[in-house]
């Protein structure tokens, strides 16, 4: 199986799971072995699942301030998370990778793979709500019209990012390409870094 095809699969998995109870204070129950790649791939969706909808609830124009508040520190605190997660794949292919004998003419991506597959798990996210608004009960026809004509685009995107993914994963693989991975240096939760917080 395909990289992309076992993240697809995973990330449908997640998604499926957060939805039978749908809250997000549900926790997560990983269901893979927590040193494998399956259960970083389903730990990745699941944040993203969660601060999807958290997403949607701090939208709401009537909700308490101090709600709000509270959300949007949930969100910073996932976006954290959500980034130390996407790192562990860039790990992770730097390990099978590791020996390939780049050739002298190799260049470099504009992306890690990891970030690449980060949009993988939101797109997954994009296409299963696409889907629900176009069987939504109490949508109009040109609703429903209109996001069947993007849920195919959101699909034939899938297709092109799977695609991309997997000619970048093998151009690694063949020394045609080579990755560096640079750690994500966010400067806003960090107290020596952000002057709101070391200036107090």
């Amino acid at each position: 199986m395909k990289f992309t095809e076992l993240a697809w699969k995973i990330f449908n998995e997640s998604i499926n799971d957060y939805h039978k109870i749908d809250d997000v204070n549900t926790k997560i129950n990983n269901p893979y072995n927590e040193e494998s790649i399956e259960a970083v791939l389903y730990k990745k969706n699941w944040i993203d699942t969660v601060q999807w909808h958290l997403e949607d609830i701090i939208r709401d124009p009537n909700i308490n301030p101090e709600k709000a508040l509270e959300i949007k520190r949930w969100i910073d605190n996932s976006n954290q998370e959500r980034t130390d997660v996407v790192e562990l794949f860039d790990d992770y292919f730097q390990n099978q990778f590791k020996e390939v004998n780049v050739k002298e003419n190799a260049k470099i991506n504009t992306e890690s793979p990891a970030w690449a597959i980060d949009r993988l798990s939101i797109l997954s996210l994009k296409i299963y709500h696409m889907k629900e608004e176009t069987t939504r009960e109490n949508a109009s026809e040109s609703h429903i019209k209109k996001c069947k004509e993007k849920l195919f685009i959101l699909e034939t995107q899938h297709n092109d990012l799977s695609t991309a993914i997997e000619e970048l994963l093998e151009d690694l693989e063949q020394g045609n390409k080579y990755m560096k991975s640079y750690k994500q240096m966010k400067m806003y939760n960090d107290e020596e870094l952000n002057p709101v917080l070391y200036k107090k």
